[in-house]
């Protein structure tokens, strides 16, 4: 596991048994120190631990003095106390300080683990209630989150909160529309996992049938059903150790959803044709596009599995709701789809038209989009005339759109600035910047109301203008 824990105890002995004791739960980053002024030294330098262990009793500094230098310098750190006296009054001083638990030597390993786990829990939780208070930086993000492209505020807080979910096992339930890349973050959050190394299995739910359910599942022997001729491993066994993702959960049959719940009990489960339990140690992500509220009103989702599954809840909103979203998204597909070496070029007709499109089927539908105006354009600049119809209907120009000043080409290297015909383009970054800033002026230069007509964060907009020189 990735958390970071410091051990502080002038006993070598014991520390070699802790950091043992806990390198067999998985913990490998552990700084085992034996002088107290030196693990305050560390602190006090900005050393950055998730979890400290500290002894009560040390010749130098007792423990009580390092856990007020700890929550002075480096408040997001839980501290355990350790001490060889089991006292009420030290145990209640000791929280009363800001230590999280109290442990009393000597500490079983059963007991070592449910501390450390329940103490990376608070600190996970508490983490996700900073979110909401915090400005999220893209480059704040994990680099296994970054296939799904975003500059919306809301959508990297979402991306950081699955982040810190992603470092315990706790369920966790995605839900959105359709195209929305339920399955981009999924597969993000078990890249970022200590199960990393291990598969990443998705399962479409819809597609499973009473007759199929079970086989695919659970797995079988041999001759377990006529032309079973030889045994084979279910998603559970295949997916041992490493996550399995139950996509569309909630178009699963009400019949089968009540064979998933001892498995998301206790991972056990019995292959056809065998009496013989079987453990799976399974991480699952489910997701879904629809309402599991009005489904369980209708009888038609089990609560008790909705429970199961609702560990963490992540909701990743439509494109509509991200606008900012969209230049950024074009300009990925458009590099995805157009051959090597070419121009990436965009009408700013174009763009305008699929700025105020609505995108039901969200970024899925939009990549589709691209992909037929690039075919179609083969090699020119993509203009208003290679996208849909429906789009090409929706667009409404008007004079004082920011799109309809004289456009121009992107200039390439060895080129001069020079004026251009009507099928010339600018650079997506220089649409979105006139387009921001036109906005900016028509709102008598007024940051709310700016944020709210482009439909994107007060913080993201103060950032793209000072970028732009506007303060």
């Amino acid at each position: 596991m990735k958390s970071s824990i410091i051990l502080v105890d002038d006993d070598r002995d014991f520390l070699d048994i802790l950091k043992s004791r806990l390198n067999r739960l998985g913990f490998k980053n552990i700084c085992a120190e034996n002088d107290p002024l030196k693990a305050s030294a560390l602190f006090e330098a900005g050393g950055v631990f998730d979890i400290a262990l500290i002894d009560m009793t040390m010749p130098g500094m007792n423990g009580m003095e390092l856990l007020d230098v700890i929550k002075n310098t480096s408040p997001w750190t839980e501290c355990l106390m350790v001490t060889a006296v089991n006292e009420a009054r030290v145990a209640v001083e000791c929280l009363r300080k800001g230590a999280y638990d109290y442990l009393v030597k000597p500490i079983s390993e059963e007991d070592l683990a449910l501390s450390v786990h329940r103490t990376l829990e608070r600190k996970r939780l508490l983490d996700i209630l900073d979110i909401e208070k915090s400005n999220i930086q893209p480059e704040g993000i994990h680099k296994a989150f970054k296939p799904i492209v975003t500059g919306s505020q809301n959508m990297l807080k979402i991306l950081k909160e699955a982040e810190l979910h992603a470092g315990s096992d706790v369920p966790i339930l995605i839900t959105g529309e359709s195209g929305t890349g339920k399955e981009l973050l999924a597969r993000a959050i078990h890249d970022v996992s200590p199960r990393a190394a291990l598969p990443f299995t998705p399962v479409n739910m819809a597609s499973l049938t009473a007759s199929l359910f079970e086989a695919e599942f659970f797995g079988h022997t041999k001759g377990a059903f006529t032309g079973a001729e030889s045994g084979r491993a279910g998603y559970l066994e295949h997916t041992d150790g490493g996550t399995l993702f139950l996509d569309e959960i909630g178009d699963m049959p009400i019949e089968l959803q009540g064979k998933l719940m001892r498995v998301l009990q206790n991972g056990e489960y019995l292959k056809l044709g065998s009496s013989a339990q079987h453990r799976a140690d399974i991480r699952f992500i489910a997701a879904t596009n629809e309402d599991l509220d009005k489904l369980m009103s209708r009888k038609m989702f089990r609560k008790d599995l909705y429970y199961r599954i609702r560990g963490g809840r992540l909701h990743l909103p439509p494109l509509r709701e991200r606008p900012e979203d969209i230049p950024l998204l074009i300009n990925v597909f458009i590099r995805r789809y157009c051959a090597k070496g070419k121009p990436l070029q965009i009408n700013d007709d174009a763009l305008s038209a699929l700025m105020k499109y609505d995108y039901p089927g969200n970024i899925r539908e939009l990549g589709t989009i691209i992909q037929t105006a690039v075919n179609l354009a083969q090699g020119k600049a993509v203009s208003l005339r290679f996208l849909p119809e429906h789009i090409r209907r929706k667009k409404t120009g008007s004079q004082n759109s920011p799109f309809s000043n004289p456009p121009c080409h992107p200039l390439k290297k060895g080129d001069k600035a020079r004026k251009t015909s009507d099928e010339a383009v600018l650079p997506l970054t220089e649409i979105e910047k006139n387009y921001i800033l036109d906005s900016y002026n028509r709102s008598g230069k007024n940051k709310s109301r700016t944020a709210r007509m482009l439909g994107i964060g007060l913080n993201t907009l103060r950032r793209k203008l000072k970028s732009y020189g506007e303060e």
